[in-house]
């Protein structure tokens, strides 16, 4: 388990990735369900094969050495600690040195660079559209952050709208046309809004967090207008948007870890784990726990 956090920095970031690495893994098959249902059936095994690709290249919990593959990918994990939890004998003070000292060195990494290698990396390792549209997410996070390495709640909203904005920028989409920008634009709205207001980086990232929801399941009823699902028509209607989906993980990860959330758990901790990503898709049902999303639509 992190702390609450007052401001992002690598360590946090790192931790949101596993996260996010975590229920994307677990969610693998569900993506791709509801991608099936309007597009190439193949969101999931993108996002999950990107995410792995990502998780690999950072930094291990407590800054040793690289991740191990497939370490910190599923909820069940908690992040680093789990994974190298429980008592050691011989050497373990000279391990728990080694551990602050890469923490330190962690946390005193420049944001720009850390996201603009998690954008490289998903350009070249996800196949369809996500790779290019998520890679400029975090591509133009990194130019936002630049060489900063913490990050205010004011600051952190800046630097999530101007991901959200190349998102936009690339895809041509606004919010109403069924893809991700449906779930990231009132995100990065809801963001900058609580960060103007005064709220924390933790109750900010959750109104983030709970907007992202209720963009996602909105999908549900549209008729598709950009993408491969618009070439279905009055069809693409009734299924939740696949991209908006992962979106939702992305920022509900993001909101769990700054709150204090373990790494590579569940996105809420009320049991959303549990629940079906698709949940209720098609019928227009909530996708996720009364926790993770609000109260149901």
């Amino acid at each position: 388990m992190r702390a609450a956090a007052d401001v992002v920095d690598a360590a946090g970031v790192t931790a949101w990735l596993r996260a996010f690495a975590a229920e994307i893994a677990a969610r693998r098959d569900e993506l791709t369900d509801l991608d099936a249902a309007i597009g190439d059936a193949d969101h999931g095994v993108n996002m999950d094969r990107g995410m792995q690709a990502v998780a690999a290249k950072l930094p291990a919990a407590g800054g040793i050495g690289p991740a191990e593959a497939g370490g910190g990918l599923r909820p069940a994990e908690s992040g680093g600690g789990a994974a190298q939890g429980g008592t050691e004998t011989g050497g373990g003070t000279a391990r728990s040195g080694a551990a602050e000292s890469g923490a330190a060195e962690l946390g005193a990494t420049p944001l720009g660079p850390l996201f603009k290698s998690v954008g490289m990396t998903l350009v070249s390792t996800v196949g369809g559209a996500a790779g290019p549209l998520y890679g400029t997410l975090f591509l133009e996070m990194g130019k936002a952050a630049a060489e900063r390495m913490t990050l205010t709640a004011t600051e952190w909203a800046g630097v999530v709208s101007a991901g959200v904005a190349g998102v936009q920028m690339r895809g041509k989409a606004e919010t109403g046309d069924k893809t991700m920008v449906d779930a990231l634009l009132p995100a990065a709205e809801a963001l900058r809004a609580a960060a103007g207001s005064g709220a924390s980086l933790t109750a900010a990232s959750r109104a983030a967090a709970d907007a992202t929801a209720e963009g996602m399941r909105a999908t549900t009823p549209l008729v598709a207008r950009k993408g491969r699902a618009s070439y279905l028509g009055e069809r693409s209607a009734g299924h939740q948007d696949p991209g908006a989906t992962s979106a939702w993980l992305l920022l509900e990860t993001a909101a769990a870890t700054f709150a204090g959330g373990a790494s590579g758990g569940s996105p809420s901790g009320d049991g959303a784990s549990g629940d079906r990503a698709s949940g209720g898709a098609s019928s227009g049902g909530s996708a996720c726990g009364s926790s993770a999303c609000g109260e149901g639509s």
